[in-house]
């Protein structure tokens, strides 16, 4: 069984003590978010778990514990968000150097096989516009270079929670690049050129 952990949630960064005693006791339950009465047993015994996949975007906590989840024998890898995107926007996340630091010690103590760079969601705004997406992706992708072999990029969807919280940001312009075929084939080809490089 592949063990997401997690992206209702980012666990690795804020509830790595949680995880960790679930992997010592061997068990977690999880609710279905749509039916509270829903609880399953999942198993987290090494013997049932082919690999774990850790969604974040700061897992320094969790490193001061790969030792002994590779002493208990479990696979992983990172899938590791590093955007970059100005205070107003990403308000609970490492700074981009802290980021990228965090990310190229990982990949030394791992391999660059193991952590994948998510540079998502892709939110085309007045704060962070095409050429501000250029240049930073082309930035943070120069800094990884070595220490990842794969990049994904996604961009945002507008989901009713989503542009309510964006509509709470004072002067925030923003539009669906989705919409825009032009510009998403400009960025994305852009982006895929730096990525090769």
């Amino acid at each position: 069984m592949i063990i997401s952990v997690s992206r209702r949630t980012d666990i690795p960064a804020f509830y790595t003590p949680w995880f960790m005693n679930r992997v010592r006791e061997g068990f977690l339950l999880t609710r279905n978010p749509f039916n509270a009465h829903q609880v399953r047993r999942v198993s987290l015994l090494p013997e049932d778990v082919e690999l774990f996949v850790f969604w974040t975007r700061n897992p320094a906590m969790l490193m001061n514990h790969l030792n002994e989840l590779d002493s208990l024998g479990y696979k992983y890898y990172f899938q590791y968000t590093v955007t970059a995107y100005p205070k107003q926007l990403e308000t609970r996340v490492p700074r981009p150097h802290r980021a990228i630091d965090t990310f190229v010690k990982l990949s030394d103590r791992i391999g660059a096989d193991k952590v994948i760079w998510r540079y998502d969601p892709i939110l085309l705004s007045n704060l962070v516009d095409i050429n501000e997406h250029k240049r930073v992706f082309s930035k943070i992708a120069s800094m990884l270079a070595g220490k990842t072999h794969k990049v994904v990029i996604s961009f945002s969807d507008f989901y009713k929670k989503t542009e309510r919280n964006l509509n709470l940001i004072d002067g925030l312009t923003y539009a669906d690049i989705t919409k825009m075929p032009d510009e998403l084939n400009e960025l994305s080809s852009y982006m895929a050129r730096v990525a090769n490089e």
